[in-house]
């Protein structure tokens, strides 16, 4: 009886289903750090608007937030809580500090409303960009996971809102765990969303 040999290829439906989940897309506020791609690290670029005291505190407190809210119950009386809300007032401390001693000479991750897949993202900057520029990204999923890449801006325009720009844009370095990362942050926001939905429907 010959036997089938057995490969490791990916079937068409396996291909299918990663293509699927690659291209899911969802509504969130994430905190992004961005710059053009041949610009120093050092030059605060990603934003044209000051760092102000209200920027400062959704960056410090968001991630803390964030790990509170998905740990549920396990942290509730945990005696790190306390630490934790210490160590990030210190830090919003030293970064207005900061900011108020040395004005434009600091950026930081901003809480940014996006769409976003496992393929690329779309976000408003206040900073103009071409289509065909390349930016360096860092995306900090919740609550401390830093994805770092390059985007291709794929169109630009104004915003209808007046806000600045409304990008579009590609990934074209995304490593494969950080695609993992990003997918699987999709996918559970989805389903706490569907189980919010139900819950409110019941």
């Amino acid at each position: 009886m010959a036997l089938s040999a057995m490969t490791n290829q990916p079937t068409a439906g396996d291909t299918a289903s990663e293509d699927r989940r690659e291209w899911l897309r969802i509504d969130d506020n994430l905190l992004l750090e961005y710059r053009l791609l041949d610009e120093s690290a050092e030059m605060p670029a990603s934003v044209s608007a000051p760092v102000t005291d209200e920027v400062i505190a959704a960056a410090v407190g968001k991630p803390t937030a964030e790990l509170l809210a998905h740990s549920g119950e396990a942290l509730v009386d945990s005696s790190l809580v306390p630490w934790m809300m210490k160590v990030d007032w210190l830090l919003e401390v030293l970064l207005k500090t900061l900011a108020k001693a040395h004005p434009g000479c600091m950026d930081l991750a901003r809480v940014t409303a996006v769409n976003i897949s496992g393929g690329g993202v779309s976000f408003t900057s206040p900073r103009q960009f071409n289509a065909g520029d390349r930016l360096a990204l860092k995306i900090i999923l919740p609550p401390f996971t830093p994805v770092q890449t390059v985007i291709k801006i794929i169109r630009s325009s104004p915003d209808p809102q007046g806000h600045g720009f409304a990008l579009a844009t590609e990934f074209v370095d995304l490593n494969a765990d950080d695609q993992e990362h990003l997918i699987r942050h999709i996918l559970r926001t989805q389903a706490e969303r569907l189980r919010a939905r139900r819950g409110q429907g019941g």
